[in-house]
């Protein structure tokens, strides 16, 4: 499988990948403003459409609340609007993990965040 589009948003510093080529920047808070102009550049820099995606291959954890939920988002919308498959994966190896597991056939359908920790949801106040 070709063309396998992998995402990493659980920190500052968020992280496509393309093939052989990468976009690595300072997301912080303006991740959802620039992340798809960030694909969309990467796709571009390789002569790509969003249409050549075969298939997703995102970071689901633990890291940044916001950001697993942004680019995690992002993953799914694209995996669901272009019809191709996603995985999550975990640890240093995640790319590796999650290439493996595309071109194994393998397909979540949706990738949930993993956030390391039980939620801190307090009672609300009276």
């Amino acid at each position: 499988m070709k063309n396998i589009l992998l995402i990493r948003t659980d920190k500052p510093e968020s992280e496509l990948y393309l093939n052989d080529q990468s976009v690595i920047w300072r997301a912080h808070r303006e991740l959802s403003d620039t992340i798809l102009l960030k694909i969309k550049e990467l796709l571009d820099a390789q002569g790509l459409s969003y249409t050549s995606i075969e298939g997703i291959g995102v970071f689901e954890g633990p890291g940044s609340f916001t950001g697993l939920r942004i680019g995690i988002t992002v993953a799914n919308t694209l995996a669901y609007g272009l019809n191709v498959p996603i995985v999550g994966e975990q640890g240093d190896a995640w790319q590796t993990l999650a290439v493996a597991k595309l071109e194994a056939g393998q397909d979540q359908k949706i990738v949930k965040p993993f956030y390391g920790r039980e939620a801190r949801i307090t009672q609300p106040r009276k």
